[in-house]
């Protein structure tokens, strides 16, 4: 039986914010090959199938080194996260095709919220005053950045939408998974079920690659595994409301990719909206930290 780790919110909001540079870049990858810079536009479909296949070979070849303890993987909690988790970065990938990068950003990092709602029927999680008053920051925060008018909407905003409610649901089974099982047996089982999901799904949009682009697809997997590694040891050490709005930093990470690759600079409403997200992450780390016992 797995033992699960100790609670340690501050080193659970550190590894979080690590996973949200790898997320940031990642994504980064993936707008390379979505948007043709490399060659022909690649399908978000075959993106994820690259970002599941080489995430797995990277962790394949770490347990053959490494020799971690397995756990037996309860199934159905790994193929309700599995499903969602490809769902939403298939959608993250496909919007930022057509969007900034930090737009994009903006719109899906609105999980958080969807998790921290989602925490409370599937975990069973008090959620407090103050995680409800984090929370409404951070939205407000993202709403600033969306620019809700008719003049600045874009449809393709709704495919990040929709990649923000199918990861909110993500974060719900990672933690019931980090509560029985190691954050290596639930990284290689997910990513073996994500290959297969996505293998089915490239098979009918599947095209030929340049080397630019297999090495594209490998960063994307890359930086994949190594952001869910953090993920799920931060998800291990914390409750998913609390961990959940730190990743809102993927944000800045996205903002800061988008200055050097693509010399877009954020504007007043991007900066506001930005520290808003944070000011709400901020207030509820310093909550958690007053409400935190002390450790032996």
């Amino acid at each position: 039986m797995y033992k699960p780790k100790a609670e340690n919110p501050v080193f659970a909001a550190l590894l979080i914010i690590v996973a949200c540079a790898f997320i940031a870049a990642s994504t980064l990858f993936a707008k390379a090959l979505g948007t043709g810079q490399f060659g022909a536009p690649l399908h978000p479909f075959q993106i994820s199938f690259g970002r599941f296949l080489f995430a797995f070979l990277v962790l394949g070849m770490a347990a053959m080194v490494l020799w971690p303890e397995l756990q037996r993987p309860h199934l159905g909690f790994h193929l309700a996260r599995t499903a969602s988790g490809w769902a939403g970065v298939t959608l993250m990938f496909a919007s930022v095709a057509y969007i900034p990068l930090a737009d994009a950003t903006a719109i899906s990092f609105l999980n958080p919220v969807f998790g921290m709602i989602l925490a409370i029927p599937l975990l069973g999680e008090r959620v407090g005053k103050w995680r409800w008053l984090a929370a409404l920051i951070a939205f407000v925060g993202a709403m600033i950045l969306l620019r809700p008018t008719p003049e600045s909407f874009q449809p393709a905003a709704l495919l990040a939408l929709g990649a923000a409610m199918a990861l909110g649901l993500e974060l719900s089974f990672i933690k019931k998974l980090t509560a029985r099982e190691g954050p290596f047996s639930i990284l290689l089982v997910n990513n073996a079920l994500g290959l297969c999901i996505a293998g089915v799904a490239v098979s009918f949009v599947w095209q030929s690659l340049s080397l630019s682009q297999w090495i594209l697809m490998a960063g994307v997997g890359c930086a994949m595994a190594a952001a869910q590694a953090c993920f799920v040891n931060a998800m291990a050490r914390a409750d998913a409301s609390f961990v959940a709005p730190f990743s809102y930093a993927t944000l800045i990470f996205a903002a800061g990719y988008d200055i050097i690759f693509y010399r877009v600079i954020p504007d007043a409403i991007t900066i506001l909206g930005a520290g808003v997200i944070i000011a709400g992450a901020l207030l509820l780390a310093w909550r958690e930290g007053l409400r935190a016992p002390p450790k032996a």
